[in-house]
């Protein structure tokens, strides 16, 4: 019996394909997060958000986030990222929630879009709550 030979662009396609998949889990599998220049940077694989720190009207720590309709993004065990849509206001609610059992921060910038956001560790997230807290007092005090 002769063995047949497979064609290296296969074999290319598939290392190419294991090595895109592997890079789109290292984006999403945590959010990454910048206060820098009077900004707020926040980005999970294609999910970016940069928030002026001025416009951030309310900052809180909440157990539950409201059901929303999903517009893009992915659930995966304890991890919701994207952007839902909000049925009743017909807004635009962007999720960066690593895990879904721990609390949150309920950001809402620009009037009234949302944001929630948290990480694994939720020291982690107090922490980040706490800096960016402090951080948006002192954008907000008056010169």
């Amino acid at each position: 019996m002769s063995k047949k030979k497979r064609h290296w662009l296969w074999n290319v396609l598939i290392v190419l394909t294991l090595v895109l998949c592997f890079l789109a889990f290292l984006a999403h599998y945590k959010n990454w997060h910048k206060i820098e220049e009077g900004e707020l940077k926040i980005m999970s694989g294609i999910y970016y958000q940069r928030i002026p720190l001025n416009e951030i009207d309310s900052l809180k720590m909440v157990e539950k986030v409201p059901e929303l309709e999903r517009s893009s993004g992915f659930s995966w065990m304890v991890a919701e990222k994207g952007v839902f849509i909000d049925s009743i206001t017909d807004s635009k609610v962007h999720f960066f929630v690593d895990d879904l059992a721990q609390q949150k921060v309920k950001l809402v910038h620009h009037d009234s879009l949302l944001l929630f956001i948290n990480f694994k560790d939720s020291l982690q997230t107090q922490n980040f709550f706490e800096n960016l807290q402090l951080q948006v007092e002192q954008s907000n005090k008056p010169n």
